[in-house]
């Protein structure tokens, strides 16, 4: 069972998330900000299959948190949410680090295939 670490500021977008994916069967692992998402990887040594990130958060921004992962947990698959264009092209920049960038509004659907893409690239 994949393990999936979801870090969303906004709490109804990472209930949302969670259930979405959980419904593939998917563990999952909430984190209101970088910060915590972080702290939570460091704790379980980054034993999560996927990060699943929005990028405009407080304390630590996806970004960052994706810089900091991908430099700590190798292994880790990062995927990215925003809702703003201006922050998907910040992350342009992350092309080699970063599987893909969600765009917010998503539906179920959406977020579930997105995963469901990043987790299948991991295994090939």
């Amino acid at each position: 069972m994949p393990k999936v670490l979801i870090a969303d500021d906004e709490d109804s977008m990472r209930q949302l998330v969670a259930r979405a994916i959980a419904m593939d069967g998917h563990e999952t692992v909430t984190a209101q900000d970088g910060a915590e998402a972080l702290e939570i990887l460091t704790r379980e040594d980054g034993a999560f299959d996927l990060l699943l990130t929005d990028i405009q958060m407080p304390v630590m921004d996806g970004i960052a948190l994706a810089l900091t992962a991908a430099r700590d947990f190798p292994q880790l698959t990062i995927l990215l949410m925003t809702g703003f264009a201006d922050q998907r092209e910040r992350a342009s920049n992350l092309n080699a680090l970063v599987h893909d960038v969600v765009t917010k509004p998503f539906s179920i659907a959406d977020i579930r295939t997105a995963v469901a893409d990043a987790l299948a690239a991991k295994k090939g």
